[in-house]
């Protein structure tokens, strides 16, 4: 979302919530997202969660300039490329599962690792594939300009690098993330950059 908000050149206020300290558990923002997950926003009309749909939301609200292609079907093939990592990768690696996990499964913290890593290396693999197929760049999933597809990919690759995943296998993936972090809209919506990093408190 913030990447987006960037990208789009939004004003926009940041309101933290931990998931260390269990903050997105708390009544007070459960009033806001009972799902209890990040990120929410809240408009002065309405709250909506979930990244992809916040993401479109601001697509559809302000185009310029644009998450998506022209046309239908590249449409479709971006909100693709998204939805592996979205939807396939990310569930699987969030904070949630991984706490799960160990703390009530009992998993070991290198059997944890296996799991995230298992689950990279299957949708990283599968990604890199595709983006050979459709002729990317190695600077942006798809097209000369920023989409949906690295506003998800770069986070995740930021999640695999945290975990010492592997990476030497994705040379697309691994130039797309090397030429969006030289980008000032994807460096000022990193994790090290927010008012709540542990760096910055």
């Amino acid at each position: 979302m913030r990447i987006a908000l960037a990208l789009k050149n939004l004003q926009w206020k940041s309101l933290p919530v931990s998931l260390v300290l269990k903050e997105h558990q708390q009544d007070k923002y459960l009033q806001q997202n009972p799902q209890g997950m990040v990120p929410t926003l809240v408009t002065d009309k309405t709250s909506i969660h979930q990244s992809l749909a916040i993401i479109e939301y601001l697509e559809e609200q302000y185009p310029e300039p644009p998450l998506l292609p022209s046309s239908a079907s590249n449409r479709a093939v971006v909100r693709a490329l998204s939805q592996i990592i979205a939807c396939d990768i990310h569930p699987l690696n969030n904070l949630r599962v991984t706490q799960f996990l160990t703390e009530d499964l009992g998993l070991s913290e290198s059997q944890k690792l296996v799991w995230y890593h298992h689950w990279i290396t299957e949708g990283f693999s599968a990604l890199e594939t595709k983006l050979e197929k459709l002729g990317s760049n190695g600077r942006y999933c798809f097209g000369s300009t920023p989409t949906l597809a690295d506003i998800c990919l770069i986070p995740q690759v930021y999640n695999a690098q945290r975990f010492d995943c592997p990476m030497d296998k994705y040379p697309l993936i691994n130039g797309i993330w090397a030429h969006c972090m030289s980008k000032p809209e994807f460096i000022q919506a990193s994790p090290e950059t927010q008012p709540d990093h542990p760096a910055n408190l």
